[in-house]
């Protein structure tokens, strides 16, 4: 392998998972609703299924082109197929967030799931991630095809980062879990996700550099917050 493509490829597995990191942590918020034994096998689940449409979608690469031809334009703005999608996967994240946060704020009672309502939350959840899968696959494949033209690359970076994202799933997840007003801080960012969505399928262009930016700076604050008002040890 040449120097060139080693650079493709390291350059297309940062932005994957880059890319994934909204994926991952959607999907630690939705395995937290399940008893500890299901979560891990949610999450895997889950990011293999985004392996398997980021590798589906690849084979059938053309098509996925396709869909950023216009299809109809509304007040001078063309939509394509790529953006009704963007634009539902915005929506859904944004009522799934906000739902998640509303939940979250006026619902203190936690009631242990029975084995019943654990297998259909399971089915649920999972098809909610599948649904979130599709959008961001589909940003992503985009995104790649942009970057790289050779497909073999494309297939390694994918693997690659589903590889990452599959490793970093359990720290992520135990992270969000174990200090709840990050949970609602990460709803927050998925918020923003969706309406970046959104505004890319309605040709408005947000840089994702001011959205990361924001996100980090967010993330420090609420870092120190918790450092400082953690009580002092006599």
């Amino acid at each position: 392998m040449t120097t060139d493509l080693l650079i493709a490829l390291f350059t297309l597995v940062a932005l994957e998972v880059i890319l994934g990191i909204d994926n991952i942590i959607f999907i630690s918020i939705l395995s937290d609703k399940l008893p500890p034994d299901q979560r891990k096998k949610l999450r895997q689940t889950g990011i293999a299924l985004a392996m398997v449409m980021r590798l589906g979608l690849l084979t059938v690469i053309s098509y996925i082109m396709k869909l950023q031809y216009t299809l109809f334009t509304i007040n001078e703005i063309d939509i394509s197929g790529k953006d009704l999608i963007l634009i539902s996967g915005g929506l859904f994240l944004m009522y799934k967030s906000t739902k998640e946060i509303y939940l979250k704020t006026e619902n203190n009672e936690e009631e242990e799931p029975t084995v019943k309502t654990t297998k259909a939350s399971f089915r649920d959840l999972l098809i909610q991630i599948l649904v979130l899968d599709i959008v961001f696959s589909i940003d992503s494949i985009v995104t790649a095809v942009g970057m790289v033209e050779n497909i073999w690359i494309m297939y390694a970076a994918v693997v690659i980062s589903v590889l990452i994202m599959l490793l970093a799933s359990g720290a992520i997840s135990k992270f969000i879990h174990d200090h709840p007003s990050f949970k609602v801080l990460a709803l927050c960012f998925l918020i923003v996700i969706g309406i970046s969505l959104m505004a890319e399928g309605l040709d408005v262009h947000i840089p994702k550099a001011y959205i990361y930016f924001s996100m980090a700076f967010a993330f420090l604050v609420d870092v120190i917050q918790m450092k400082t008002s953690k009580p002092k040890k006599k």
